[in-house]
C-alpha cells in the first residue's frame, strides 16, 4: 500500500481543470468531482511514454483495454466478467445516453433514484425518454432502494431504470439482496437497468460492493453496467469507460452500437485507464481508499465540533459527503450563503432533486488542511 496525500494548494491552483478555474482564488472549491492527490504512479508513466512516443492517434479497435477491466474487476470485486461483452466510449454519461436510446423509445419514462447526480436528469432527456422519480427511502440509518416505488412506476409503465451503485451523492453501496431484487422486478416487467458503476473502484474495503451484473441471471439479462477508472484515479478530462454486459441480448444491443460510439474514446484515456486497472496500480488504490476513510471520518468529526446540528453519515464509497444543514435555516440550497459569505464552493442540493433541500455536497477528496479550513469557514456562518 502506497501513501497517496493531496498536493499542495499552490501546485493545485496551477492546474487548469474545473474545479480550480470556475472560482476566485479566495474560494476553496470542493464541489465537483475531481480529487487533488497526484496521478497513480503507474498512470504517469504510461501517459508519459504516450506523449514521448507521440502515441495519440486514433484509438485502436484491438487493444487491452477489456482484458485490464477483467483482471481488475476479478481482482478488485470477485467478479468474472467476459471482456468480449464490452465496448469502450468517451465516459460513463455517454454511454447510458447511448444505452438508454436503444432500451427505450422517445417518450417513455425511466426510473431515477433522486436524491441522485443531476446530469442524470438530463441524460434521460438527452435520449429521448421522460423521468420517473422513485426516491430513496431514507430510513433513518442509511437510504435504500424503494423497491415498491419501482414496481408501482413499472406498473405504471416506466421500461428502464437508471441506476447509480455506489450512490452519489450518498455514497450508498446497495447490499446485492435489493439489486436482485431490482433485477427481477425489471425482468418481471421487461424493463432494462443501466447501472452506473463508476464510483465502485472507490467502495472502501467491507463495504460489500456487489456489481448489479453480478447479482445473479436476472441481473444478466436485463441489465447494462458502465464503468471508468475516471473517478477514482482523476482521469475523467481523458475520456474513457467501458459499457459491459452478460448476456447474448445485452450484448447485442451494445455491439449495435455505431463504431463512432467507441471512436470517441480518447487514446490517452484508454491508455491511462490500461495502467490504472493494472494490478501494479493497487497499492496505489489501496492507500488512497485508506486516506478516504480517514477524510470521511475527519468531516464526521469536524461537523460534530463545529455544525453540530449538522446531519451526515459516513459514505461507503467515494469522496462525496452529502450533509444536511436544513437546522441551520439557511435555505433551500445552503451552498449559495457558504459560497457567498465563507468562500467554500459546494455543490448545491436540490440540483440532485427536491431531496436535496437544504443540503450540500462536500468533496473530501483532498487534504485535511483543506477540509478543516472549508468546515470551520462555514461554521463561521452559524454564529452570524
Amino acid at each position: 500500500m502506497l501513501e497517496v496525500r493531496a498536493l499542495p494548494l499552490a501546485e493545485l491552483r496551477e492546474r487548469t481543470s474545473e474545479k480550480w478555474r470556475e472560482y476566485p482564488a479566495d474560494v476553496l472549491p470542493l464541489f465537483v468531482a475531481e480529487t487533488d492527490f497526484p496521478l497513480a504512479p503507474e498512470v504517469t508513466a504510461a501517459l508519459r511514454h504516450a506523449i514521448d512516443i507521440g502515441d495519440t492517434g486514433y484509438t485502436a479497435s484491438r487493444g487491452p483495454l477489456a482484458e485490464s477491466y477483467t483482471a481488475f474487476a476479478l481482482r478488485r470485486f470477485g467478479w468474472q466478467v467476459d471482456p468480449a461483452r464490452m465496448r469502450s466510449t468517451a465516459d460513463v454519461s455517454m454511454g447510458i445516453v447511448e444505452i438508454l436510446r436503444r432500451v427505450t423509445q422517445p417518450g417513455e419514462r425511466v426510473v431515477v433514484m433522486p436524491p441522485i447526480y443531476p446530469p442524470f436528469f438530463d441524460l434521460v432527456a438527452e435520449a429521448g425518454a421522460e423521468v420517473e422519480r422513485v426516491p430513496l427511502r431514507d430510513t433513518g440509518a442509511a437510504w435504500e432502494i424503494d423497491l415498491p416505488g419501482v414496481r408501482t412506476a413499472l406498473e405504471d409503465g416506466a421500461t428502464a431504470i437508471l441506476l447509480c451503485n455506489p450512490q452519489n451523492p450518498t455514497g450508498t453501496v446497495h447490499d446485492r439482496a435489493s439489486l436482485a431484487a431490482l433485477a427481477d422486478l425489471a425482468e418481471e416487467f421487461g424493463a432494462a437497468v443501466v447501472s452506473d458503476e463508476i464510483h465502485a473502484p472507490l467502495a472502501q474495503p467491507g463495504a460489500g460492493f456487489t456489481p448489479f451484473l453480478a447479482t445473479g441471471a436476472a441481473a444478466e439479462r436485463v441489465g447494462y453496467a458502465v464503468v471508468s477508472a475516471s473517478k477514482a484515479f482523476n482521469l475523467a478530462g481523458l475520456k474513457c469507460a467501458l459499457m459491459v454486459t452478460a448476456s447474448d441480448e445485452t450484448s447485442a444491443v451494445v455491439r449495435a452500437l455505431p463504431i463512432e460510439v467507441e471512436w470517441r474514446t480518447g487514446q490517452l484515456g484508454l491508455i491511462a485507464a490500461v495502467a490504472a486497472f493494472s494490478e501494479a496500480s493497487d497499492p496505489w488504490l489501496d492507500g488512497l481508499l485508506r486516506t478516504l476513510d480517514e477524510n470521511r471520518v475527519l468531516v464526521e468529526d469536524l461537523l460534530a465540533a463545529h455544525l453540530p446540528t449538522a446531519r451526515y453519515r459516513l459514505p461507503e464509497a467515494g469522496y462525496l459527503a452529502w450533509i444536511d444543514l436544513s437546522a441551520l435555516g439557511w435555505g433551500d440550497s445552503p451552498a449559495r450563503r457558504i459560497l457567498k459569505e465563507a468562500r467554500v464552493a459546494l455543490s448545491a442540493g436540490p440540483g440532485f432533486g427536491a431531496e436535496g433541500r437544504g443540503h450540500v455536497r462536500l468533496n473530501f477528496g483532498t487534504s485535511p488542511e483543506i477540509i478543516t479550513e472549508a468546515i470551520e469557514r462555514m461554521a463561521s456562518l452559524a454564529d452570524r
